[in-house]
């Protein structure tokens, strides 16, 4: 994700800050997002030397990896693959989606930008403190 951390924050000509999720989907094209793929329904025994083999047959893969369960270290069943262009990227889509990968029907889609949250999340701040002490 650090090749991305420079594009969290824009601003336009009035000042106005601007989130990644709100621009167009052109700058998104030129900063290579809508190259990267998202896969659901990996098999639990995928690897990511496996997952960029299968989808190099589409292009040249710059990037597969699978998510990994911080606490057990197994697979979460998806992953990411990252083409130098998009159009390998829709070539992948077309290619791959529905299709039986180790076992099990995987799902392709193109990745699209973490959503992120209008405002702050609530705070928790521990129980309230009983009626009557300050």
């Amino acid at each position: 994700m650090t090749s991305f951390a420079g594009l969290s924050r824009f601003y336009n000509r009035s000042g106005t800050n601007i989130c990644l999720h709100q621009l167009p989907s052109q700058l998104l094209s030129a900063r290579g997002i809508a190259s990267k793929l998202f896969i659901a329904g990996l098999s639990f025994y995928t690897t990511d030397q496996g997952l960029s083999e299968v989808f190099s047959q589409f292009g040249q893969v710059l990037d597969a990896k699978i998510v990994m369960d911080r606490g057990s270290g197994r697979s979460k069943g998806f992953g990411f693959v990252t083409y130098a262009s998009e159009e390998e990227a829709e070539k992948a889509v077309s290619g791959m989606n529905g299709k039986v990968l180790n076992g099990r029907v995987i799902y392709v889609e193109t990745s699209k930008p973490r959503q992120f949250f209008q405002g702050s999340p609530p705070i928790a701040r521990g129980p309230p403190n009983p009626a009557g002490n300050s």
